[in-house]
């Protein structure tokens, strides 16, 4: 068995912002597997998302974005189950790369059950939710928010965005 020092646990928890007990069970499973300890976070995450997903969310906050120039902005509301998780800064920092997405990638709809069946654009391009998150195009979207879930231990939803462009 590896063993795992305490700066290997504060290495993760930086990289991560996962609890210290949860950063060291994901490196004794992963045997010391930064990386590897890292994409078991992320999964529990997920899951914890989905526990939590039921939960009522009537808190959050108004994100706009204006791109320099001031020709592309963005505003969206993202919700939460209380108005301290919305205070956070990882929360606030949730809402402003999520403005920017909406200001960059320029999706149509939220997620794959609100498009119309006559959409012929992949849900990767055209959903806010299932895009590549422009910060790493290596996780989605939904990703980023359910590693917010699994920071804060609430419920969080993206209920509406919506994204201006002059001439557009």
């Amino acid at each position: 068995m590896v063993e795992i020092t305490v700066e290997a646990v504060k290495a993760l928890r930086a990289l991560t912002g996962a609890g210290v007990m949860e950063c060291k069970k994901a490196l004794e499973e992963a045997q010391g597997d930064m990386e590897k300890a890292q994409a078991i976070l992320r999964a529990r995450g997920a899951a914890s998302a989905a526990k939590l997903a039921h939960r009522e969310t009537r808190q959050g906050l108004v994100e706009a974005y204006i791109h320099s120039g001031g020709r592309i902005g963005a505003l969206v509301e993202v919700n939460c189950e209380t108005d301290f998780v919305a205070r956070t800064e990882v929360f606030q920092a949730l809402a402003h790369d999520l403005a920017m997405q909406v200001a960059a990638m320029s999706p149509k709809y939220l997620s794959k059950e609100e498009m119309p069946p006559a959409e012929t654009a992949p849900p990767s391009e055209v959903c806010l939710l299932q895009q590549p998150f422009i910060k790493d195009p290596t996780r989605t979207v939904q990703d980023r928010i359910n590693e917010v879930i699994a920071k804060t231990g609430e419920n969080v939803r993206v209920r509406r965005f919506a994204r201006f462009a002059l001439g557009e």
